[in-house]
């Protein structure tokens, strides 16, 4: 039985002996390499994490105290010592754990998260109830994965300067986010782990720590004579203690004992600190180190002699489909500038970076800051391209708005991880862009419904004297369907005839669409099928016609049938003055998380895959057939006299 076996919660952690504790960071890490090698899933992040994970379930309890993640991706060593283990087989598969930090699967998760810049803050809420309340409770934030540059956690930090009583943030750094940590920031923290006085008062440090009483005033004075010594340099410290908390560090991040020794004294601190750890990315794993950020969330994986090569075809992503369009697009458009926040790998533009390095920026973890910075690019004459996945651009809601929308400026969009994103879950379902979105003057939304849409989309939105979005799933690429018009303003596309019913899809949906009218037509039941493309401005004409054809009206989208196309597509027949007839929204359900699993598995559970469009066209045809002669009489001579 391995020592990772034997650990059923944090009690068993502290009973182990302290020289056993580096053997149990290894059978972590195997661990983690073994199930994320067959299911996909965060790896460099959590194989450089297991040593700061194993110290904090030492010295603190956390059955009792707070432990938030800045990041969730980051908590697999957090759910194997929490009990997990013998379900870490399931990662992120359906009915299986979360690849993040989930409060219905442990005690030990406070919240479920998955964006970053969040922790701190919320810590911050959590210290202030305890004292409130007269808890006795630590409280520990952990801030990793460049995440400490976000906005949100700047806030945090300048009110956590202000608590007088203990409150820890550990900035985990491992000079990555999810690609490369950019930024003032970042070289900040880069020059002081870069300098040789760096290694001489990590040493000091480590001789200096055991010596200390645990409790009391000397504790604090001898941390103060190291804070002040690093301060003779450039050290970050100042940044973090002009807001009001202590630093300590850097520290070693996978020296086990050195870091329990740290820790012990600084959870009997009574004011904020700031521990920051130096870890690496991919810890243990040689190809994963050597390229942390094309291994932080591989798909499924195979090893042989050193070499990795991914379980699955190759069949081409949107998100691959995107960057080729986006590079072709500024071959002959030198005013393309792309960006992005955090994701330069996630989105594809690593590779439009190599092919324009001056055309190119990572913002970092900081959405709003991306979004402000693309308006001023095309305030000033540039055709900024933002590629942000759809959940994170939430954050910067109100900067779509002020500076973008308000002003007309002519920003794109490009919406990775629209719609349902398989084993990552709830946190990044790509759900409400057309909703929130939608509602601002001005604004286009697209979606196309293959590659060569795609590139029609993109190519079109870079003539618009406005914003636009558009919108793709993670997914391949379907076959495409050729000889498609070029876009125009909000007109649609016909793609089949049929008279029984019609679908009116918007994007990717088009092709389970296209599928479910040729069994439909196997039973006799021919339906229309149209490919919106728009869904603001939405296509008047498509709306008229859909009704004239008589039959059921289904409309079908990976978003949520809240404040979505299809609700777009019921506002437009109300101010047409058609009559709803039958008409059913397929979509995200309103009121309901769709959980983490097979991307297929949440399509058919949404019933928005080949199956499920073909049963409710099915049902509807069946239900309304007779109802249904009499009220397409009355649209068709409503339609007539408009």
């Amino acid at each position: 039985m391995t020592l990772l076996d034997q650990i059923k919660s944090p009690a068993d952690v502290k009973a182990l002996a302290l020289d056993d504790l580096a053997r149990l960071a290894e059978e972590i890490r195997e661990r983690i390499l073994q199930v994320v090698g067959r299911s996909g899933g965060h790896l460099t992040s959590n194989l450089g994490i297991a040593e700061l994970t194993i110290a904090l379930h030492r010295v603190f309890d956390f059955s009792n105290d707070h432990l938030l993640w800045d990041v969730g991706h980051q908590c697999y060593p957090h759910k194997l010592l929490t009990g997990r283990n013998d379900r870490f087989d399931t990662l992120r598969k359906a009915g299986g754990l979360s690849g993040f930090p989930d409060r219905h699967e442990s005690a030990y998760d406070l919240f479920n998260v998955g964006h970053a810049g969040t922790a701190i803050a919320t810590a911050v809420g959590m210290a202030r109830a305890d004292e409130r309340l007269a808890h006795d409770a630590c409280t520990v934030a952990v801030v990793g994965d460049a995440s400490i540059v976000n906005g949100v956690a700047f806030e945090g930090l300048n009110q956590a300067g202000t608590l007088k009583r203990q409150f820890l943030v550990v900035l985990n750094d491992n000079e990555w986010g999810i690609s490369p940590s950019q930024g003032a920031m970042a070289e900040y923290l880069a020059k002081f782990r870069a300098s040789d006085f760096y290694d001489e008062m990590k040493a000091r440090t480590k001789r200096m720590l055991p010596k200390l009483p645990l409790l009391g005033k000397p504790a604090f004075e001898m941390i103060a004579h190291i804070k002040e010594g690093i301060k003779a340099t450039f050290s970050p410290g100042q940044v973090f203690e002009a807001m009001g908390l202590q630093y300590v560090g850097p520290v070693d991040g996978h020296d086990i004992k050195h870091l329990i020794e740290i820790l012990e004294v600084l959870k009997r601190t009574h004011h904020p600190v700031l521990l920051h750890v130096h870890t690496i990315k991919g810890k243990g794993c040689a190809w994963a180190t050597a390229q942390p950020g094309k291994y932080h969330s591989p798909k499924p994986f195979d090893v042989d002699d050193g070499k990795v090569r991914a379980q699955k075809g190759s069949a081409k992503s949107w998100t691959t489909a995107f960057a080729e369009s986006l590079i072709d697009l500024a071959e002959t458009n030198d005013k393309v500038y792309a960006m992005t926040a955090g994701m330069l790998d996630g989105t594809g533009l690593d590779k439009f970076q190599e092919r324009f390095p001056d055309r190119c920026r990572d913002i970092g973890i900081a959405e709003s800051c991306t979004v402000d910075i693309a308006a001023g690019m095309a305030k000033v004459g540039l055709r900024p391209v933002a590629a942000i996945y759809s959940t994170f651009l939430q954050r910067a809601f109100d900067q779509v708005f002020q500076e973008v929308a308000f002003q007309r400026l002519p920003v794109m969009f490009c919406l990775d991880r629209a719609g349902l994103v398989g084993g990552d879950g709830p946190v990044h379902h790509g759900f409400l862009d057309i909703a929130y979105l939608r509602g601002f003057p001005g604004m286009v939304l697209m979606a196309p419904i293959d590659e060569l849409e795609l590139r029609e989309a993109m190519r079109f939105g870079l003539t618009l004297d406005q914003p636009c979005a558009i919108r793709y799933p993670r997914d391949s690429v379907p076959t495409p369907i050729p000889n498609g018009p070029a876009f125009q303003l909000g007109r649609s596309r016909l793609l089949r005839e049929g008279d029984a019913a019609t679908i009116l899809c918007y994007g990717a949906p088009a092709a389970a669409a296209m599928d479910a009218a040729e069994l439909l037509a196997d039973q006799g039941i021919e339906v229309a099928v149209v490919n919106a493309r728009f869904a603001k401005p939405i296509d008047t004409d498509m709306v008229r016609k859909a009704f004239q054809r008589g039959g059921p009206i289904v409309t079908v989208e990976d978003h949520s049938v809240v404040g979505g196309f299809g609700s777009a597509m019921l506002e437009t027949a109300q101010e047409l003055g058609l009559s709803s007839g039958q008409i059913e929204r397929l979509g995200l359900p309103a009121d309901r998380f769709i959980a983490h699993g097979s991307r297929a598995g949440q399509l058919a559970e949404c019933g928005i895959d080949t199956t499920g469009i073909a049963s409710t066209v099915q049902r509807l045809v069946g239900s309304g057939a007779v109802a249904r002669s009499a009220r397409v009489n009355a649209d068709r001579g409503a339609l007539m006299s408009r």
